[in-house]
């Protein structure tokens, strides 16, 4: 399945979760710097949380 984060397309296998996303997209250093994830409506997400094909995420 296809999603975004940060305005770039990450593939991942469905049943992975939102710190999965960050991985794949390179991003996980960017939490241990204090920063947050948030979706496309400017709502903050857990990492567990679930994925959903085409849901788009923000990292700030």
């Amino acid at each position: 399945m296809q999603l975004f984060v940060n305005n770039r397309a990450v593939d991942l296998l469905p049943g992975m979760k939102i710190i999965h996303a960050l991985i794949g997209a390179g991003l996980d250093a960017e939490l241990k710097r204090g920063k947050r994830v948030y979706d496309e409506w400017g709502n903050k997400v857990g990492l567990d949380g679930e994925l959903t094909a085409g849901i788009k995420l923000f990292v700030r």
